[in-house]
């Protein structure tokens, strides 16, 4: 009786501890995978959205006329001494007598420049020298030729292209008018070189395009606010200018430029510009692109993204063969490697420890969420599950957690989409500058992970132009 005793109860502690054992469930503890990542936050940010913002620029003849009447004005030229220039006798004062014109033809600018003019000469009679004085009008006429050195600089080659008599040049000696129209013809003739040496040289000492394009170029490189909502910029890094030829199409002037850069949105706080000091070379082409291309930006933290997958999964208990086995997900945590996503996650029941999987995040447009895809166990945690709980294995709990582990970030991408696409919408952006485009097409580019975040990376293509209308 004594020995049945004894064996009932060796019995009963056994199958206690049998139940026992079997409600710890198996304890794994695989490898944890190897962090690491391809790119940085910065380098997806800075370094893959190069296209160019298209900016055709047309010049109307008659704003080019009303800049140059704007500051030509008056007085324009005198001398005031019969003994300089080699004691030439004359002395002259020019006056712009009415507007002065301004055509184009066979890439050369036209001008015709009306004026008055008073004469002083000596003039010899009978071996006398005497001093009279006159007034005539003329108008001459220039052609020159505009060119952009690739360091910014104006360059222009002017050239006297003939003058006309409107009323011709006489003085009056012992009460009889004498003309001397071949004296001052001589003298316009000898004197044209040097006023077309003259303007192009002070086109090129005083037209600094340089200063204007830095602060343009400046301005574009601001942040520019799309929603306050999602702290999201819309930020342009330019990189280069290209420039058409100047094309003359009747009365007006067309050329177009292009600046090349990365035009992408960031979110959070308004990144940090310095100003640029210096301009790329100017490039000459044939054509300029007018397409663009800007990658709209979602970023998801790790954390915030195992927070969402927690707030699904985390107690949720999944059954296996009938419910012989069974287990409970207790913690979800995430971490990038190369370009697969690592989700360790938690668990107790049947199997108990922490192992691992791996999937290829991208972005669902249909959904407008990150999901996942190939989801599967890592290859430390999956012998393990070979050697000790192979249920686990074929495939259930993988695919459930491949379907239903979404980080939603549709509103956010649609609402910049839209912000964007208004921007894009006759917008002045100064007086005489206004931008148009639209967006053609919405194409998701992929998900990338960086040691902070998952960005998931949407290009929005599409056209945009950039009127610069007259001069201002």
């Amino acid at each position: 009786m004594l020995v049945f005793e004894k064996l009932r109860l060796w019995v009963s502690v056994c199958l206690v501890w049998l139940v026992a054992a079997c409600q710890m469930g198996t304890q794994v503890n695989p490898k944890v995978p190897k962090e690491s990542y391809k790119f940085t936050e910065m380098e997806v940010r800075n370094e893959r959205f190069l296209s160019t913002v298209h900016v055709p620029v047309s010049i109307a003849m008659s704003d080019v006329e009303r800049q140059i009447n704007a500051q030509v004005n008056g007085l324009i030229y005198e001398d005031n001494s019969l003994e300089d220039n080699n004691k030439d006798q004359f002395m002259v004062k020019v006056w712009k007598r009415g507007t002065i014109l301004v055509n184009a033809q066979d890439s050369l600018f036209q001008f015709t420049v009306p004026l008055r003019i008073w004469v002083k000469a000596g003039v010899s009679v009978l071996g006398f020298t005497q001093y009279k004085e006159t007034e005539f009008e003329i108008d001459l006429r220039f052609k020159t030729k505009f060119d952009l050195d690739k360091d910014w600089s104006v360059h222009t080659q002017t050239q006297a292209d003939g003058y006309g008599w409107v009323r011709r040049p006489t003085v009056s000696v012992v009460g009889i008018n004498v003309p001397i129209t071949n004296l001052v013809s001589r003298m316009i003739d000898k004197n044209l070189g040097m006023v077309t040496q003259t303007l192009d040289q002070q086109v090129r000492r005083n037209v600094d395009l340089r200063t204007p394009v830095l602060k343009a170029w400046n301005t574009l490189r601001e942040p520019y606010l799309l929603s306050e909502k999602y702290r999201t910029y819309l930020q342009v890094v330019p990189k280069g200018i290209l420039i058409t030829p100047l094309r003359f199409e009747g009365r007006t002037v067309r050329t177009t430029i292009g600046i090349e850069g990365h035009t992408l949105t960031t979110t959070g706080a308004k990144p940090d510009v310095r100003p640029a000091v210096s301009l790329p070379d100017l490039t000459v082409v044939s054509k300029v692109r007018d397409d663009f291309q800007i990658g709209l930006l979602s970023e998801a933290s790790y954390s915030e993204a195992a927070k969402l997958a927690a707030d699904e999964f985390v107690g949720k208990k999944f059954s296996f063969s009938n419910d012989r086995y069974s287990i409970t997900i207790t913690g979800l945590d995430m971490f990038g490697q190369d370009n697969n996503l690592i989700i360790k996650a938690g668990l107790k029941g049947t199997v108990n420890g922490d192992i691992y999987l791996r999937g290829k995040p991208y972005y669902d447009a249909k959904a407008q969420t990150i999901s996942l895809k190939d989801l599967k166990y890592d290859i430390d945690t999956k012998n393990i599950l070979q050697r000790s709980a192979s249920w686990l294995l074929q495939g259930a709990f993988a695919n459930t957690l491949e379907k239903q582990m979404t980080i939603p970030v549709g509103s956010q991408l649609a609402d910049v989409q839209k912000q964007l696409q208004e921007r894009l919408k006759n917008n002045q952006l100064a007086k005489g500058v206004v931008i148009n485009g639209h967006i053609d097409e919405i194409r998701p580019d992929q998900v990338y992970l960086t040691p902070t975040a998952l960005l998931a990376v949407v290009n929005a293509r599409g056209r945009i132009d950039v009127k610069v209308d007259g001069l201002q």
